[in-house]
């Protein structure tokens, strides 16, 4: 009898992993509390924008014209217990407030919420970014609070998404990870996960601890290198070299590889910055605090990058203040392809020069709805052009196509002052300079 697969929370990580799994032909039933998210994915809406997302939702959930049927929502977490052969939990885990730490009150709800009506066997599977012992901890918990006990077991499957690419990395993911405790739990992900695995994704078979660590160590590896190359920035900065040629020749050592490495404004959003400080935390807990103080620098450069875009602004304004200074950003999300401003660079970038009295008119291809209730006071435009008509300075900060194939001489035409800051390393210096323009970037010569 073919498995059927909950999956519970549906935000950007529960939609996209309950939709994939429809489309490898399992039947689907999302659980979520939020009684308007569920009325909306309900009729083939996504809640956040993710390419491709919403046609792959729309070609399963059940009550559309031509779709398979095959996904359905609810906010009943008996039915999805009743329902499931295989439970999924994809609730988020932000950081908790005042603390690094991560808060784990979703999981643990999430958990309990579904237990208790687990009457016959099943497999519950963590796919949230948890810090490492939670597993045991939550297995635990499982135990003792399903009506079917042992026949009732925990795994733990960490999501390895990249937002922009969220449906190929499910789909077609890189590697499959799994923390199982029996054959019979890896014996059913095998069976969950059988079409990537034949298409040649590796499947990785660990216990719990080291699981939970994949994830955050990924995450740690990649804010590694991208402060490391903002380091070398201000290496560059002082020194009169140019990082993005530095970028390039180390890119092209293969024990390195290229991605990760363009220097910027640092990186933001919903997962790395709470992820490392996440782990630093529960290093901490463990007595291993030591293991990653180096995390502590790779976020204060990080930090340190956005302030020193604001003093770059201030600088090409003749260095004194914002006051009565227009000011254009363009890009409000923490990356392109998305519509998250998740501790955003680019917003944090554009909230700063506000607060110093610039006057900052704002420009994002996707996030201008999500922007404008985290800084209801900042001005938007509705083009790229708009936003730049009467600019004393140009801020790039975040790297959507759309702004690489910008026409640099007709936005030269409506700026009082054509200065572009490129805080992405992202633009092409010679096209923007020969349109008239004095171009600027971290960790490059002047011209």
């Amino acid at each position: 009898m073919a498995l059927k697969i909950t999956v519970i929370g549906t935000g950007y990580l529960g939609a996209t992993h309950a939709a994939a799994m429809a489309e490898l032909g399992f039947e689907v039933l999302g659980l979520d509390v939020v009684t308007e998210k569920v009325a909306m994915l309900q009729r083939g809406e996504v809640p956040m924008y993710e390419p491709g997302l919403e046609e792959l939702l729309r070609k399963h959930v059940a009550g559309i014209e031509g779709s398979s049927g095959r996904l359905r929502f609810t906010t009943d977490p008996a039915e999805a217990a009743d329902f499931g052969d295989v439970h999924f939990i994809c609730v988020n885990t932000p950081q908790k407030h005042g603390e690094y730490a991560c808060d784990m009150s979703y999981v643990d709800t999430a958990l309990e919420s579904l237990a208790k009506h687990l009457t016959k066997a099943s497999l519950v599977v963590g796919k949230s970014t948890v810090p490492v012992g939670s597993a045991d901890r939550l297995a635990a918990r499982l135990a003792e609070l399903a009506p079917a006990g042992d026949e009732v077991e925990l795994a733990w499957n960490p999501e390895f998404l990249r937002e922009g690419f969220a449906v190929q990395d499910t789909l077609h993911p890189d590697r499959i990870v799994v923390g199982v405790r029996s054959e019979r739990a890896e014996k059913l992900l095998r069976e969950v996960y059988a079409t990537p695995i034949a298409d040649g994704s590796p499947f990785v078979v660990t216990d719990f601890p080291t699981a939970e660590l994949v994830k955050t160590s990924a995450n740690s590896f990649l804010a590694t290198k991208i402060s490391f190359i903002n380091a070398m920035a201000e290496v560059c900065e002082a020194a009169g070299g140019d990082v993005v040629k530095l970028a390039e020749a180390l890119g092209h050592d293969d024990r390195i590889g290229k991605k990760f490495l363009r220097a910027g404004i640092g990186f933001g959003g919903g997962c790395l910055p709470k992820d490392i400080r996440a782990f630093m935390a529960r290093a901490g807990e463990l007595g291993a605090d030591q293991a990653l103080t180096f995390l502590r620098e790779i976020d204060s450069i990080n930090m340190r990058r956005r302030g020193q875009m604001v003093e770059m602004a201030r600088e090409a304004l003749g260095g004194g203040s914002f006051l009565g200074k227009r000011v254009a950003v363009l890009g409000a999300t923490f990356k392109p392809d998305s519509d998250d401003v998740r501790d955003s660079p680019a917003l944090n970038v554009a909230g700063q020069i506000h607060l110093q009295g610039g006057q900052v008119t704002v420009y994002d291809p996707k996030g201008m709805a999500n922007a404008r209730r985290l800084f209801p006071t900042l001005g938007y435009a509705d083009t790229a052009t708009d936003a730049v008509r009467g600019a004393d300075v140009v801020l790039h900060l975040t790297e959507w196509r759309e702004f690489r194939e910008l026409d640099p001489a007709a936005l030269a035409s409506v700026a009082t002052t054509p200065v572009v800051l490129d805080g992405r390393n992202a633009l092409d210096p010679q096209t923007w300079r020969a349109a008239g323009w004095t171009y600027r970037a971290m960790g490059r010569p002047a011209a």
